[in-house]
């Protein structure tokens, strides 16, 4: 693919004008103009960003497992520089502060909330109202904040074990004022939109649910696959009738926490990616993209560490 298709796709994806798109490729307007219109060419550096740029956006198939196991390698590093991130994070309310930050604005952005980060910000430690965004945007930043809090509090006092009965409470404080039935499984068929992917009949959502609790608590021999693949399985069940995704990522960041790890931030600009990577792995159980992906969602995560 040459760069023009992928700066069009870029753009299509992102949602970012030809002059935003300028300034994160750190060229003019004038000369971003001319690239996606054929008129000049990048040099080999500015290619080397586009293609990193269409990979955040749009994703990319041809993943191998050399950078699974360069991607292994920083892990490792991480791990040994910051060996117990919970604690770290549970400890200074500067870094919880970051971390909570991170977590509710890109969860609820990959929903579709319209809220930037510094609106979500306010929100959350100083209780604005922001102008012309509805009252379900707002609840869904103080329900987040909520549910982050109960799931630190858990870490941090039980065994680590999740229950069917936990994640129902999560989710219930996730949809407190959103939806009538937080917290019960949905009664109803459901579509997982612009996804082939075919999710659980709802009468076989209990049956489905005990059995992915049952994995979720196993002892892996790889931490970083077990989240990826129990967090594809818990997305292909869809258990509830609305907030999957961000449930799904909160029992990302329980197991990431439960076994030292920094827990995954997965960035709101890098959401087709991601959704295009979970429906690989639950239409042709190809894991090895999500995987991938989460390696660089964990990296994302141990940023927040950093002095």
């Amino acid at each position: 693919m040459d760069h023009i298709k992928k700066l069009r796709a870029i753009q299509e994806y992102s949602g970012k004008s030809q002059s935003e798109l300028a300034i994160v490729l750190g060229v003019s307007f004038p000369a971003f103009n001319a690239w996606i219109n054929g008129k000049s060419k990048p040099r080999a550096k500015k290619e080397e960003k586009i293609n990193e740029l269409y990979i955040s956006y749009v994703g990319d198939k041809s993943i191998s497992s050399n950078k699974v196991d360069q991607q292994q390698e920083i892990l490792q590093r991480l791990k040994t520089k910051y060996k117990n991130p919970f604690s770290l994070i549970y400890s200074r309310k500067d870094l919880y502060d970051s971390f909570l930050l991170a977590m509710t604005y890109n969860t609820n952005a990959i929903e579709g909330s319209t809220f930037n980060e510094p609106e979500v910000r306010a929100v959350l430690f100083d209780d604005i109202t922001i102008v012309n965004k509805s009252v379900r945007e707002h609840q869904e930043v103080k329900n987040h904040q909520g549910a982050l809090a109960i799931v630190m509090n858990f870490l941090k006092n039980d065994n680590g074990k999740i229950t069917e009965k936990f994640i129902k409470k999560i989710h219930s404080v996730l949809m407190n004022g959103i939806m009538h039935n937080g917290g019960q499984y949905r009664t109803h068929g459901v579509r997982i939109v612009g996804s082939g992917v075919v999710t659980v009949n709802y009468m076989s959502i209990e049956k489905s649910m005990k059995i992915f609790v049952n994995n979720l608590n196993k002892k892996p021999k790889d931490i970083v696959i077990h989240i990826a693949k129990t967090h594809s399985d818990f997305e292909k069940i869809h258990p509830f009738s609305d907030g999957n995704g961000r449930v799904g990522r909160l029992l990302m960041c329980i197991l990431a926490f439960k076994y030292n790890l920094m827990a995954p931030v997965v960035q709101k600009g890098k959401k087709i990616a991601y959704y295009k990577y979970l429906e690989e792995s639950q239409l042709y159980n190809n894991d090895m993209l999500l995987v991938s992906f989460m390696y660089d969602s964990l990296s994302e995560g141990y940023k927040l560490l950093k002095d």
